[in-house]
């Protein structure tokens, strides 16, 4: 059972509702203004509709809307892919709006957008409103029925559309900007050029600055490894620290058997020692590799200036020439990608050729969908009071394919035998409009996910035998579907396997309040009567009541409509 359960709290005139959903086809009826649509308006809220204020019941700071679902299987990876309980067996949707018209939404006690709601809503609840028959002049949503009969994906036309699109940009772009792309290319290379006679290397103009302080100092560094090396070792009559320290060794290593203290103490001389000698050799080292080097120095002053040059002319610290050389390499191939005209053209024509091919076999599938369609659109239409009429489904080709197809789709309609075929929306008689929408609503209503159907007072302009039809055709549908109907004709309520009435009472103060409760046996059949009669319910209207409420009993089951493909 898809929708279990509805629960509504401060919501326009109902103050608390807790309505348990039953399987099959449940009816709602009510007294004019009693709040019947007050469901289908709490319904589409819980599922993404838009919210505003006026929903919030008077005096209260916030209504809210509580939905408890059956999990229908492909929205589980939604639900897991999007955060919420990876395997649920139940799907909780939750709605608060404030008085400043403030919106906020739970799926399984998870936050959630609004949007992502909507998302949910495909799966769960179809919903056919009162005007339902204008959605069938909008020629995206007569495709979308075509498509969704033929069990036809679109998408791939979509992208492929997208794709040539996309392409025959890149080529206009390119035509257009040949003389503009033929001057910066030229200024590139000159730029490239330039800077590749420098060839800068990446890191180089650390390593230039730091020799070139090296060799700018030369004499400086060779003064002080002099006089390093003369404090390690002495000369000119001074003593140095090595022979002292040596010295200093001896004296102690010459007692360390009678005082044991210092024999550690001759060790750690003897180490410094060492060390000191190991940094005299490396100073002797130094001191003979460590020569003024004039010309070495004027190289690097030239090649320092060369780097300073370019850097000022392009506005850029010096260190970044490397960085600027590979961006300006990878913006002249860009312009040579650009300018490939061939290349471009080539790539439109594949594009294009692979649009053909699947809007191509988008059209045979609407081809061989679009009569079947007519055909079983035609047959309901005659259970409808519109015998003799006729449904057809129009493919005119279009100039130039589109991101949809090849051909527009439309609906035509000859509401009695004998006449031509029209548009939809120059069908004169909103009774007929009414029905077409529901024989086209019952033919296709097995083609969506939704588990929920939900027909909105559908049943406008319809009477008699005929409305006695659209409560079989409903009670049909509800063998498959759960479905759920706002209706004024007693012949549709009859019908429903469940039946609720909406009522409405004045409270103390003025306010008015609605309520909803299922009704059985003796309240149904004063509610059936008070339908067919009014107010004034004679034993004439009981009678006629009970009559409607056994004939769906004995009727027989009908046959089921077309299956929905996998």
């Amino acid at each position: 059972m898809p929708l279990r359960h509805l629960s509504l709290r401060d919501f326009v005139i109902v103050p608390a509702l807790e309505l348990d959903l039953a399987a099959g086809f449940t009816a709602l009826t009510g007294e004019t203004g009693a709040g019947k649509s007050i469901l289908i308006d709490a319904l589409q809220l819980v599922l993404g509709a838009r919210g505003e204020a006026l929903w919030v019941r008077e005096g209260q700071p916030r209504c809210e809307i509580g939905a408890e679902f059956d999990v229908p299987a492909a929205a589980l990876p939604w639900l897991r892919d999007n955060g919420f309980d990876g395997e649920p067996d139940t799907l909780l949707l939750r709605r608060t709006i404030d008085t400043a018209g403030k919106s906020r939404a739970w799926i399984n006690g998870s936050p959630a957008t609004i949007g992502q709601l909507r998302e949910l809503a495909d799966w769960l609840v179809d919903i056919h409103g009162q005007h339902a028959w204008q959605s069938l002049t909008r020629p995206a949503a007569v495709r979308a029925l075509l498509d969704a009969y033929a069990g036809a994906d679109t998408t791939r036309l979509a992208s492929d559309w997208q794709h040539w699109q996309q392409a025959e940009s890149a080529l206009t772009q390119a035509r257009k900007a040949q003389d503009s792309l033929a001057q910066e290319r030229e200024r590139l290379l000159w730029q490239i050029g330039e800077l590749d006679r420098l060839a800068p290397a990446q890191d180089e103009w650390d390593e230039l600055n730091q020799r070139h302080a090296r060799l700018s100092h030369a004499q400086a560094l060779i003064d002080a490894a002099h006089a390093a090396a003369s404090a390690l070792e002495g000369g000119d009559g001074d003593g140095g620290a090595l022979p002292a320290l040596t010295q200093a060794q001896h004296a102690l290593e010459a007692q360390r058997t009678i005082e044991p203290e210092f024999a550690e103490l001759a060790d750690m001389l003897e180490a410094s020692a060492a060390q000191l000698r190991d940094a005299a050799h490396a100073l002797h080292a130094y001191l003979r590799r460590a020569e003024p080097d004039p010309d070495q120095l004027a190289a690097l002053d030239q090649r320092m200036g060369l780097w300073v040059g370019l850097a000022r002319r392009y506005r850029r610290p010096p260190e970044d020439l490397p960085a600027l050389l590979a961006g300006w390499r990878q913006d002249l191939a860009r312009l040579d990608t650009a300018a490939d005209l061939a290349r471009l053209e080539q790539d439109a024509q594949s594009a294009h050729q692979a649009c053909l091919r699947t809007a191509r076999a988008l059209s045979a599938q609407r081809a061989q969908a679009a009569p079947k369609l007519a055909a079983a659109v035609t047959a309901a239409m005659q259970t409808l009071g519109m015998q003799g009429g006729r449904f057809e489904v129009a493919l005119a080709p279009l100039a130039e394919p589109a991101a949809h197809g090849l051909e527009s789709v439309s609906f035509m309609v000859a509401a009695h035998a004998g006449s031509t075929p029209r548009a939809i929306d120059k069908v004169a008689s909103g009774g007929e409009l009414s029905r077409l929408a529901l024989a086209i609503a019952v033919t296709t209503s097995q083609l969506g996910t939704a588990g929920t159907l939900v027909f909105d007072e559908v049943d406008a302009g319809v009477g008699g035998a005929v409305a006695a039809t659209v409560g079989q055709l409903l009670r049909r549908l509800g063998q498959d579907r759960q479905v759920l109907c706002v209706t004024h004709l007693p012949q549709v309520a009859a019908c429903a396997d469940q039946h609720l009435m909406v009522s409405k009472q004045a409270e103390p103060g003025g306010a008015t309040t609605s309520a909803v409760r299922p009704i059985s046996g003796e309240a149904r059949t004063h509610e059936i009567a008070r339908m067919l009669g009014g107010e004034r319910i004679s034993d004439t209207t009981l009678a006629h009541a009970g009559e409607l409420l056994q004939a769906p009993q004995a009727a027989p089951a009908a046959p089921r409509g077309r299956k929905a493909r996998a």
